[in-house]
């Protein structure tokens, strides 16, 4: 098993047809602490493209991911996270930076001699292939499948042939009963390969179906096995998740979850999916426009984002946000209403006296209760029953702002409830965000 680490890298798309530079020469990272990096592949580049139409899709990545870590990339799409997966992979080159597998620097090496095994959104199963063929046939082009393992005994005879006429005994053979036919001591190996994966995802009874015989879960468990047949050392995932249906999502991404740790493979999962995020991932790097925003465990993205698109993009429903006037460092203002903070916030909020921040609340830290003057009131616009939980939807009643702000509240079923009732919302002041309202920078509080 490896590390991976991505030093300062950086990746620009070009419109124009023709490079100037060939894309195999090794770009070194930029250690120049006044280079800008939105300048970076222009001017300031020695060997960027020499064209005006360039589309920056990666910008100063950073990250770590430790032996045998579960890392997962979330964020929108578009913002990047495909192709910093394709990059670990060899299947992109960078425009500046590096990108270490292990002890070696990968940027040179093509995909396959990084020792890396990709699954794919789209399984990419040989549909001519059965499911045996599909996961031996990895094994024979990689020629490393003799590490690790002895060959089952056979006549001394039969080791000493050529490889030719072993190929040959091999396809004259095929028609016969499996127990007459010969296999060579490669191929003992395959076979003793392929069962052993077989038997960790439980599709040993599949392995003489093709894949156009084969459900959506069993596809992707087959796709699996691809991978960890070839025993590499970092697993990379791409939403291979996103073309099941719900209960079976469910179903797989615990199995790769117990998988990945029985094996202790480094793995780097991308996903949309914040619920899939936080459910398997030891750590994940939340990405967004091209860079890293925040990279944490689960709970602490959950309860400390760093800024407002994290805490927007992780949790469901997202959190709601209202703009707020700061008073004093213990009491902020949103629209006629006043809102007592915790003492925690007096040192960090006594340089925004008189700003205006965003506070951020998630919709289960909110209460509903009878409205009442001088608290947060507005009307339900609709109620989104869920068995074990309910989520209302609020329309606030604000007279100093002219468009309507609409929160969210995740509470217990209540059958009193009904659109176009008006109800007020008790908020949990110790459970409130605060962020910069222009650069949507989390406001600690002297806990954090």
């Amino acid at each position: 098993m490896a590390s991976v680490v991505l030093e300062n890298v950086y990746k620009n798309f070009h419109r124009r047809s023709r490079p100037l530079v060939q894309p195999e020469l090794a770009v070194p990272s930029p250690t120049d602490a006044t280079v800008e990096p939105d300048l970076l592949g222009f001017e300031t580049n020695p060997v960027a493209i020499a064209s005006s139409s360039v589309t920056q899709v990666l910008r100063r990545i950073n990250l770590t991911v430790a032996d045998g870590e579960f890392l997962v990339l979330v964020g929108p799409s578009g913002c990047g996270k495909s192709t910093l997966l394709r990059i670990i992979a060899g299947l992109e080159q960078v425009t500046a930076g590096n990108v270490w597998i292990g002890d070696r620097i990968a940027n040179p090496l093509p995909p396959k001699q990084r020792d890396v095994a990709m699954v794919f959104q789209n399984y990419a199963l040989y549909p001519h292939m059965t499911v045996y063929e599909n996961l031996a046939f990895g094994l024979r082009r990689s020629h490393r499948v003799s590490i690790g393992f002895d060959a089952p005994a056979q006549s001394p005879n039969w080791h000493t042939l050529p490889s030719a006429v072993q190929r040959f005994c091999m396809l004259l053979t095929r028609p016969l009963p499996k127990s007459w036919r010969y296999l060579s001591p490669q191929e003992q190996l395959i076979e003793q390969r392929v069962h052993e994966v077989a038997h960790l995802l439980q599709i040993e009874t599949l392995l003489e179906r093709l894949p156009k015989q084969l459900s959506g879960g069993q596809k992707q468990r087959v796709a699996l096995g691809r991978a960890m047949a070839r025993n590499p050392q970092v697993f990379l995932m791409d939403e291979p998740l996103s073309n099941l249906d719900a209960k079976l999502r469910t179903e797989t991404r615990g199995q790769i979850v117990n998988l990945q740790r029985k094996l202790g493979v480094t793995t780097v999962y991308v996903t949309h999916d914040q619920v899939e995020a936080m459910t398997m991932g030891d750590r994940i790097a939340v990405m967004n426009a091209g860079q890293i925003q925040q990279i944490a465990t689960p709970l602490e993205l959950y309860q400390r984002p760093a800024n407002r698109f994290v805490a927007e993009f992780i949790g469901s429903p997202t959190m709601n946000f209202l703009p707020v006037q700061v008073e004093t460092p213990l009491r902020i203002r949103y629209s006629n209403v006043q809102l007592v903070l915790p003492a925690v916030w007096a040192v960090s909020l006594a340089a925004y006296v008189g700003q205006t921040l965003w506070l951020g609340i998630r919709p289960e830290h909110i209460t509903l209760c009878p409205p009442t003057n001088g608290q947060i009131a507005g009307e339900i616009q609709q109620i989104e029953m869920l068995g074990s939980e309910i989520h209302v939807s609020i329309q606030l009643q604000s007279p100093t702002t002219d468009s309507p702000t609409t929160m969210i509240v995740k509470t217990a079923p209540q059958p009193i409830l009904k659109s176009g009732d008006t109800v007020g919302l008790a908020v949990l002041s110790d459970k409130i965000h605060l962020f910069h309202s222009e650069t949507g920078a989390a406001v600690s509080n002297f806990n954090e």
